[in-house]
């Protein structure tokens, strides 16, 4: 059985955009979405600078009947990205029972942080009696694909993945896998995370772990620059249409790409974190049918990170060889900040926009290289180039790591 599965519909619900072509003016831009903290006060952390999704109403894409006022912001933020990735994919109700079941595969880093630290906050203020009935549901990492199930409005095989920053593209490589295994015919599969909470951003201050230019926000995140001095949390959401090649162009769509190879692996050395990403990768590349060379883009984790984006670089060269040096790699992590299990899904979109346009996105914010990060970063400018197959990274905190090779629907 040959069931080539490809991405038809995109939505993307980000800090420096919500819909696919704003979120690529903004890449390719390099115009930051990282701005001061709002959603609560972050007076006194060492980092007050997140990516908020801005100008985000959740009844404009919510059906009021649903209660969106009732959800965790992670699950309003998948409705949306699901609703534009459909609307992209030209997707029909009637289509969507022909298909029917229709798997829903969602990558979740953490749960319903918001919803949890405001039921804590009303216990303490008025009392054990106080809670909410609704948050039993609505603070578990479960509900947003739930809901997503009840908007399609179709019978569904729906899961959750929960593997840290590469949860999304877990999810769409899990969902990629079922297609070709002849499980069901259509997907809808990525990420989502609102993680920008007192509790969340106050731990990730407490593990060192963020930027703290906070009077530069535009500038913090920095990947693979010599100045980098730690990420960025950020919050969204980013689902894609998966079908076989076969069914989109029956009804006329032209993919923007298919799904190719797919590795995952553990840190062998938790004392290296990343370190994995040379087993993923090989794998990814391995179950592509590909070689290191037919890489023509590498879209890095690449989270800004003084570390990770040294052992990311490291591992670059230890699975592509001397071809390292000679391919383009960019993080999109100095415009998108890190929204979490939405990275993954993020790095799809710019990747299946790099395919369509020819174009690899810069590295935003990078002007100092760095003597252990040696390889082309793409620096502030985009590129044009000829591109087949882009190679895709992600790691998690506790060490999971994973890589996904897609490629253009002309390539051999």
């Amino acid at each position: 059985m040959n069931r080539r599965v490809v991405v038809t519909g995109i939505g993307i619900v980000a800090a420096n955009g919500i819909g696919l072509e704003a979120f690529w003016k903004t890449l390719l831009a390099g115009e930051s979405g990282i701005g001061p903290i709002t959603l609560f006060d972050p007076t006194d952390l060492k980092t007050r600078i997140a990516g908020e999704v801005k100008n985000f109403n959740a009844l404009d894409f919510i059906p009021p009947a649903m209660k969106p006022q009732r959800m965790g912001r992670f699950t309003q933020l998948s409705l949306a990205a699901t609703r534009l990735a459909l609307e992209d994919a030209q997707l029909t109700a009637a289509q969507l029972k022909q298909a029917e079941p229709v798997a829903i595969s969602l990558g979740v880093s953490t749960s319903a942080t918001d919803v949890i630290e405001k039921q804590v906050l009303r216990i303490h203020l008025h009392g054990r009696q106080s809670a909410s009935p609704f948050t039993a549901i609505s603070s578990l990492p479960q509900a947003a694909c739930g809901a997503i199930s009840a908007l399609l409005g179709t019978a569904a095989r729906t899961v959750t993945v929960s593997t840290g920053c590469p949860a999304g593209l877990d999810a769409v490589a899990l969902a990629a896998a079922g297609i070709r295994a002849g499980q069901y015919d259509l997907a809808v599969a990525g990420g989502t995370d609102a993680p920008i909470t007192l509790l969340t951003v106050a731990t990730f201050c407490a593990a060192n772990a963020m930027s703290t230019r906070n009077d530069d926000p535009a500038h913090a995140s920095r990947p693979f620059d010599l100045h980098r001095d730690g990420g960025l949390i950020a919050e969204g959401s980013g689902m894609l249409v998966l079908e076989t090649l076969d069914a989109a162009l029956a009804r006329g769509r032209r993919p923007y790409l298919e799904i190719r190879g797919y590795g995952v692996a553990a840190d062998p050395d938790r004392a290296q974190p990343g370190a994995g990403l040379q087993l993923s990768m090989n794998a990814a590349i391995a179950n592509s049918g590909l070689r290191a060379t037919d890489v023509d883009y590498v879209c890095a984790h690449g989270p800004s990170d003084p570390l990770l984006d040294r052992v990311e670089t490291e591992m670059l060269k230890a699975t592509l060889g001397s071809w390292a040096y000679r391919v383009p790699v960019s993080s999109v992590k100095g415009v998108t900040g890190n929204p979490l299990a939405a990275a993954g899904p993020f790095q799809l979109a710019a990747c299946a926009l790099a395919l369509r346009d020819g174009i690899v996105p810069p590295t935003a914010n990078y002007e100092t290289p760095d003597p252990d990060c040696d390889l082309d970063y793409v620096p502030v400018e985009p590129r044009r180039a000829a591109l087949r197959h882009a190679l895709i990274n992600g790691h998690g905190f506790g060490g999971s790591n994973s890589s996904l090779v897609v490629g253009s629907i002309a390539a051999p």
